[in-house]
């Protein structure tokens, strides 16, 4: 039991620091190219801000434990908003003024619905996993259009150009990119197999270990980043990091058990855990696009949120 204590805490140590080194060395190497720092902010730092979940996706998967791979996604999506905009919130009101997000909040809410579509039956096949990657593309390229079309300042450009790296030589930030291509796969791994242990020594499901401690554990990269950038007052940058994540989760990540280990999935994710990804998405929309003319999470919004991610940890728990 200790060692797979072990292996779960150093795997996702290396797992959240090897996330940082290649998002770090990927923006680096993408501003040498001298791509717009917007572009860069919405496809390389948000897909980067997944990419612990993706690779424990895809350990999982390979491992033939989608319902790992799937609970990871959901549970990841729901702590996001729950537990890591609550805690931020708490630290302080949390204000929106970039339209860039305020375009992809209900891009978001809509990439879940559909989400929620390719699990309504219970099964997640290829085809819907390849249906989810061409979604995402879709959008991709739709954000890398409005980034080269919209020529009007947005609130989020500084922002995003003060968090992409400067003045980084091309060989390092390949170097970097190098050492999270290796160590992610190699962490992701670790992290799983630990989890598995601790699952089986409590008589924990697939499901169950991936909605809690792996998606709270990939999850805390968001954590950090939302806390400096509310501590910083750049609040467009809090919202941009859960706004993202949670899109690439559900459209990449969610991709991934459907592509490598599709078939049958535990009946309580298209049932009770999406249910609760759709509802804390909605609320996030309701709350940040529909809070009158200061459009903020305030910290009472915080301790909302944060009682609902308790609840919910409780409701799984006892239903296991």
């Amino acid at each position: 039991m200790l060692v797979n204590i072990l292996m779960l805490v150093v795997g996702l140590a290396v797992l959240v620091w090897s996330a940082d080194r290649f998002v770090y060395g990927a923006a680096a190497f993408a501003r040498n190219l001298g791509l717009p720092p917007m572009l860069i902010g919405l496809t390389i730092v948000a897909m980067g801000s997944s990419a612990p979940e993706m690779f424990v996706a895809a350990t999982a998967s390979m491992d033939g434990m989608r319902d790992t791979a799937i609970g990871n996604v959901l549970g990841s999506n729901i702590a996001n908003i729950t537990l890591i905009l609550g805690l931020t919130a708490l630290l302080g009101a949390i204000s929106l003024d970039s339209k860039t997000l305020k375009r992809e909040i209900p891009i978001m809410l809509a990439a879940t619905v559909f989400a929620g579509y390719t699990l309504h039956d219970n099964v997640l096949t290829q085809t819907e996993g390849i249906m989810l990657v061409a979604l995402l593309l879709l959008l991709m390229g739709y954000f890398i259009w409005q980034a080269t079309q919209d020529k009007t300042p947005d609130s989020l450009d500084d922002k995003l150009e003060s968090e992409i790296p400067k003045n980084v030589p091309t060989f390092h930030a390949i170097i970097w990119l190098v050492v999270g291509i290796i160590l992610l796969p190699l962490s992701a791994s670790w992290m799983v197999d630990g989890a598995v242990g601790i699952a089986k020594f409590y008589g924990l499901s697939d499901l169950v270990i991936g909605l809690t401690i792996i998606a709270v554990g990939t999850s805390l990269p968001e954590l950090a980043a939302c806390i400096a950038g509310v501590l910083k007052k750049e609040h467009d940058l809090v919202i941009g990091n859960i706004v993202g994540s949670n899109l690439f989760n559900i459209l990449a990540v969610l991709a991934l058990p459907g592509l490598i280990s599709p078939g049958e999935i535990d009946a309580s994710a298209s049932g009770r855990d999406f249910y609760m990804v759709l509802g804390t998405s909605a609320a996030l929309a309701v709350l940040v696009l529909s809070s009158g003319a200061k459009q903020q999470l305030t910290r009472w919004h915080g301790a909302l949120l944060l009682i609902t991610f308790i609840a919910y940890q409780i409701v799984v728990f006892q239903s296991h």
